[in-house]
């Protein structure tokens, strides 16, 4: 039902890997030359990821999603923005009348009650993609929605001076276990990102214009050994990077900030994209592009990627490419 390719990113054109807010105002700057007001991204990719989804929750749930202090007001907020904005964003397959949302791609309806933040009613019916949500049965309002999309979501809780990861729904992580973040403030979360030290120490004011100055997207990159979505570090063990760059993956990921300053939060969205290595570096700009990022890494930020073995190989096969295409 969603025909469209998911949409090419390439967050290291600049040359430089830096750790950083990096934020693009939604529907105000543009991103890579595009105007973009989405939240949610839908795309013919899109079975494969609620597929991902399903797998990640049936291994164990409980290792995904968690809620720590999250405030009713917050819930309520998130809830309706979450489901009001799905529905606009999937033109017409996802519809929601303020009580149910129904989902024409998975054949799937839940009236919830965002006050209370519960599932009231699931109803199954026919749909081209039906048999993926088969059997699963949501734990609440948020686990239903979040099952709905392509992103991982979660809510920042943030009082006075305080701030809190509030609720996380994140199936499809990134070599990070939702449950070492939850509960935590901002700085405690990005204390192990290597070179996050001048973004945490600028928290405060980054953390108030999120939910005054909004909406924002940003984005991060990586590069992977395999298409796999989901690297929970107590997921089955995911392959090696292989010794011909040419078969890896560029990882990067459209993240979206929504503050709700009367609610006290935001609601944060991350959305993976994986592209083919060789065949996302399709001039030979981007290739050295890549190469000149990688080179700005810090060892501790290739280690953190997990590059530190390998960055050798990959730079040389850049290098090649950039030269030879060119």
């Amino acid at each position: 039902m969603f025909q469209a390719a998911p949409t090419p990113y390439h967050p290291y054109e600049t040359g430089r890997y830096t750790v950083s807010a990096g934020l693009y105002r939604l529907g105000i700057q543009p991103i890579e030359g595009r105007p973009e007001t989405h939240t949610f991204s839908f795309d013919h990719t899109y079975p494969a990821y609620i597929a991902a989804k399903v797998q990640a929750r049936t291994r164990a749930l409980h290792e995904y999603y968690a809620l720590a202090g999250l405030t009713p007001e917050l819930r309520e907020a998130g809830l309706r923005f979450i489901a009001q904005t799905a529905a606009h964003d999937s033109q017409g397959v996802l519809t929601w009348d303020g009580q149910t949302l129904s989902n024409h791609a998975l054949g799937w309806a839940g009236t919830l009650d965002l006050k209370r933040g519960t599932l009231e009613k699931l109803r199954h019916f026919p749909a081209p993609h039906a048999h993926i949500v088969q059997g699963i049965t949501p734990l609440d309002a948020l686990d239903f929605l979040a099952m709905n999309v392509q992103e991982d979501v979660s809510l920042l809780c943030k009082s006075g001076n305080s701030d809190h990861l509030a609720a996380l729904h994140v199936l499809l992580p990134e070599k990070w276990n939702p449950l070492d973040k939850i509960g935590r403030d901002f700085v405690a979360v990005h204390q192990v990102v290597a070179g996050s030290e001048a973004m945490n120490r600028s928290a405060p004011k980054l953390l108030d214009a999120i939910l005054s100055r909004g909406p924002f997207a940003r984005f991060v990159w990586g590069v992977t050994a395999s298409e796999r979505l989901d690297h929970h570090p107590h997921a089955p063990p995911e392959p090696e990077l292989s010794s011909d760059p040419a078969q890896w993956f560029l990882r990067a990921e459209r993240q979206t900030l929504h503050g709700f300053p009367a609610a006290g939060g935001a609601v944060f969205t991350i959305r993976a994209y994986i592209y083919p290595l060789a065949a996302h570096l399709d001039t030979p700009e981007r290739a050295a592009a890549l190469a000149a990022g990688i080179r700005s890494m810090t060892p501790e930020q290739l280690a953190y990627k997990g590059l530190t073995q390998s960055v050798s190989v990959l730079l040389a096969w850049l290098d090649t490419r950039a030269r030879v295409d060119g």
